[in-house]
């Protein structure tokens, strides 16, 4: 044997390959980020319930920014609620931010398009201008270290086969259970 093509072969062997082995395949228009820390997020849900990310480590967060005027926001926002109704997963917790609405628009709204949705409101858009999301809807996938590792810009069809299965992939959950959680 080619002592050099031994050497190479002894490297890959000792080293592995150089590219992520479980890494689940990317539905259009998800992106993998740097994993930089989650910036903090701390709001009251429209029922006045605290909520704070921090307490959401060891399972992956679905935070999502939205507002009722926003066009793709208001198209996405039921494909949203049928993933929810889908997933059927503790290990994937959802978080749905409006940004900077009155409780009576977003009740409203929500009320035709996702009545089983309890969003955080960001009446003021402070927290969503510390996760400067570059617009609207804007999707940011939490790991269970609290580490941002996937976004998403833009509407997404979140119901559909791609994203069902990528986020069954990184819950690493394909059968059903019992509950879900959405704020």
């Amino acid at each position: 044997m080619n002592p050099r093509l031994f050497l190479l072969l002894c490297c890959l062997v000792l080293t592995g390959p150089a590219w992520p082995v479980d890494t689940p395949s990317l539905p259009p228009g998800v992106m993998a980020v740097e994993g930089t820390p989650a910036p903090t997020l701390r709001l009251n849900s429209l029922n006045g319930e605290p909520y704070d990310l921090a307490g959401s480590r060891g399972h992956w967060v679905f935070v999502h920014f939205w507002a009722s005027w926003c066009g793709p926001c208001k198209r996405e926002m039921p494909a949203i609620q049928r993933m929810i109704n889908r997933l059927h997963t503790r290990r994937i917790e959802f978080v749905m931010v409006n940004t900077a609405e009155t409780e009576d628009e977003v009740f409203t709204f929500l009320a035709t398009v996702a009545p089983d949705v309890t969003p955080l409101m960001d009446t003021q858009g402070l927290t969503t201008e510390r996760w400067q999301p570059r617009g609207l809807p804007a999707t940011f996938l939490v790991d269970p270290q609290g580490r941002i590792r996937y976004q998403a810009l833009g509407g997404r069809e979140w119901d559909t086969p791609p994203y069902l299965d990528f986020l069954r992939h990184l819950a690493n959950d394909t059968a059903p259970q019992s509950s879900q959680s959405s704020r």
